[in-house]
């Protein structure tokens, strides 16, 4: 394994790191103005940073094939993906934000000419935004096999009816569509029941029931509960083919789970730096915090686990352009549960150290705190992640072992 960035890789480290510093920090404070009220619209600072990004050519950065994007290997792509997660606005400034990277992907793998044309393009230019309605409020959503929602072919046309939440994406002011996973065959074998397929935003039946806050905080691009009555659209809007549904949402979860893992250990460098400020310009009984043990032992500890989940990331990275998604699956499931769960420690404790300013608005503390803890159920839970990789182990002593209960008869 090697882990030395490339030439290429450490150029565009040093202009998304110029990128960041002259134009996305200083702008966190104006977006928060703009925003104001509105909290679902769009500020103008932020169309603002993605026309200059995409000017410097720092934009589409994820994307690994130079028809659409930079044309970098995800381990070229991860330490960029951590210098934009350090702060919120980043990867939306270079058109890197989720799940918008997440539909490009499905589109440009499975999607037919048209639907690029008409979806992937003006997403791939920062045009519209997009929105990804798997997860159901009536089933367990981390099996995928629970998916309810129907989808039922009529002539030309599919019809939806069904519920989805927590569809992060669909109270941008410029959302345009969705991909929506739902049941088009219950009698199909259980991976095979599942479809996605194209619904536009203004379509017929489409209704935004409300936002959901992430521990209270709003988001905002939303992350909504969406009700669909008799939603009609063109059968040529299916992505790939009918039962392909699971199938997509395997492919476009892994890069997907490596992507928030990078922007988390950026949030977490962050939330280290601004942890050393505090404690070295704080003074409690005549010592600075940062003489005090416990938090020399926070320190410490927050930069060896930092370096852990880098290097585990990294790891994973090098297997996803080696090997596949595929074959990098214990390592991918891995790192989506070390990252978010190491982070929200460091952040806690960076917390801590700003005593009651951590918890408020004047930090980014907090409200990182609230989105990495939320990062432990997005793109399938904790207890889920922790199964794949103890399966893959069992089987190592017993080929046989399943979860399900059945035992082969030896």
């Amino acid at each position: 394994m090697d882990f030395a960035l490339s030439d290429r890789c450490k150029q565009y480290q040093a202009r998304v790191s110029e990128f960041m510093d002259s134009h996305v920090y200083p702008a966190e404070a104006v977006y928060e103005h703009q925003l104001g009220d509105d909290l679902h619209s769009q500020p103008p600072v932020m169309e603002e940073m993605k026309a200059e990004a995409k000017r410097q050519g720092l934009w589409n950065l994820f994307h690994p094939d130079p028809e659409f994007g930079a044309g970098l290997t995800n381990a070229e792509y991860a330490p960029l993906a951590e210098i934009m997660g350090r702060s919120e606005l980043g990867p939306e400034a270079f058109n890197c934000n989720a799940p918008d990277t997440g539909n490009m992907e499905v589109l440009t793998r499975f999607g037919t000419p048209e639907q690029k044309d008409l979806w992937l393009r003006p997403l791939l230019a920062g045009e519209i935004r997009s929105a990804f309605a798997m997860t159901e409020p009536d089933v367990a959503s981390s099996d995928a096999t629970n998916i309810s929602l129907r989808i039922e072919r009529d002539g030309d046309h599919y019809v939806l009816n069904g519920r989805k939440w927590w569809t992060s994406g669909g109270m941008h002011p410029h959302l345009a569509v969705f991909i929506v996973m739902g049941k088009s065959d219950p009698n199909a074998s259980p991976h095979r029941q599942q479809s996605q397929i194209l619904v536009p935003a203004n379509t017929p039946g489409v209704t935004i029931v409300r936002n959901l806050t992430v521990f209270g905080y709003v988001d905002q691009e939303g992350h909504c509960e969406i009700r669909f009555d008799n939603v009609r659209v063109p059968a040529t809007n299916m992505v790939a083919e009918e039962g392909d549904g699971f199938a997509i949402s395997q492919a476009r979860l892994g890069p997907g789970r490596i992507h928030h893992c990078m922007r988390i250990i950026g949030a977490a460098e962050r939330a280290l730096e601004l942890m050393c400020q505090r404690a070295l310009t704080r003074t409690t009984f005549g010592k600075r915090v940062a003489e005090r043990s416990n938090v020399m032992d926070w320190i410490a500890e927050a930069r060896i686990e930092l370096e852990m989940i880098r290097l585990l990331t990294m790891k994973t990275a090098w297997m996803m352009d080696t090997v596949g998604n595929k074959a990098a699956a214990v390592e991918i499931s891995a790192i989506k549960v070390a990252a978010p769960n190491i982070a929200q420690l460091i952040l806690d404790r960076a917390i801590q150290i700003h005593g009651a300013g951590g918890v408020s608005q004047d930090f980014p503390l907090a409200r990182s705190w609230a989105h990495q803890r939320a990062l432990r159920l997005a793109d399938g839970p904790d207890e889920v992640h922790k199964m794949t990789i103890a399966r893959r182990e069992l089987r190592k002593y017993d080929p046989d072992y399943r979860v399900d209960g059945t035992v082969k008869a030896r």
